[in-house]
């Protein structure tokens, strides 16, 4: 009997829309495999459907709130069913910026300056000036528990920052104010268990001049590529991935968002436990730039997961 793998996709989140691509991109990419592949899209009865078809494994094509932030993780483990990405604790903390900046921090992992900003404390214009008071513009302004670039604000004078807070206020009572760092968008995938390999380094450029949701999901707004490196640069921003990959406690795949200072210095941005794998996705062309095709990612994945739950 062939394994059968039941992909997770759609979901409750904000980013229902671009799960349903992810999944749809993995069961198509599972057909050339020795897999029974069944789509399930997860809501609030998930735990029947995964009842009724007995699945070996699952795949987990969500992203955003209980699907990358160890709800649908734990409920997998509670039906004994494996899964493939990191587990219950390292996507509850990757999901939250703030936990995420703070292991960072006392992993010694260079990340760019920040400030938490409780939603509670005022409203956007007391809490501005309490920003201000201790940076300087420009600002990044994320909601704490949010992927796909979903609350982020680039705030470039006073304005912006009440814009800003306002947005992601919609969003998270916490907020994350991090330091703007000019320089070259990088990202590395990272793949596997106990010994993890970090994949090409991709760049991203955007027409827009931030990588935000719109740049990031529509066609021609930015691009990625292979990034021209030196090699001790190329090498030292790989180590810092797999090193903030084992900090949080990733297993089979994540992905590390850089940005390299004009002064030749790299900063990690946030860890995704749950990348996309749409046509417009880094994880698999970094998989294809390290000869690995996307038929060949996913059955590697899966593989991942039966290993770390043999257990």
């Amino acid at each position: 009997m062939p394994t059968k793998v039941a992909i997770l996709y759609g979901g409750l989140s904000t980013e229902r829309e671009v799960s349903l691509r992810t999944g749809k991109a993995v069961y198509d990419a599972i057909q050339s495999k020795p897999f029974e592949a069944v789509l399930v899209d997860v809501d609030r009865s998930i735990a029947a459907k995964l009842n009724e078809i007995s699945p070996d494994v699952a795949v987990i094509a969500l992203h955003g709130k209980y699907g990358e932030d160890g709800c649908i993780q734990g409920l997998l483990e509670i039906l004994g069913i494996p899964y493939t990405g990191p587990g219950v604790m390292a996507s509850s903390v990757a999901m939250n910026k703030i936990m995420t900046k703070n292991i960072l921090t006392y992993e010694g992992i260079p990340t760019p300056a920040f400030m938490v900003i409780d939603g509670k404390e005022g409203h956007p214009g007391e809490l501005t000036a309490k920003i201000l008071a201790s940076y300087r513009l420009p600002l990044v302004i994320k909601a704490a528990n949010q992927g796909s670039s979903i609350g982020v604000c680039f705030a470039f004078n006073k304005e912006e920052v009440v814009a800003g807070l306002t947005e992601c206020l919609k969003y998270d009572r916490e907020i994350l104010v991090e330091e703007f760092i000019r320089g070259r968008e990088l990202t590395v995938s990272v793949l596997g268990n106990d010994e993890p390999t970090a994949l090409p380094i991709l760049e991203i450029t955007s027409s827009t001049g931030v990588y935000d949701y719109t740049a990031k999901y529509t066609t021609g707004l930015s691009r990625h590529f292979i990034a021209d490196l030196p090699t001790e640069t190329d090498q030292n921003i790989r180590e810092l991935a797999v090193k903030a990959y084992q900090a949080v406690g990733c297993r089979g795949l994540s992905r590390v968002d850089f940005i390299l200072s004009e002064d030749n210095r790299p900063f990690v941005l946030e860890i995704n436990t749950s990348p996309g794998m749409t046509a417009t996705s880094l994880f698999p062309d970094a998989a294809k730039a390290a000869g690995i095709s996307f038929p060949d990612l996913v059955e590697k994945l899966i593989l991942l997961a039966l290993d770390a739950h043999k257990d």
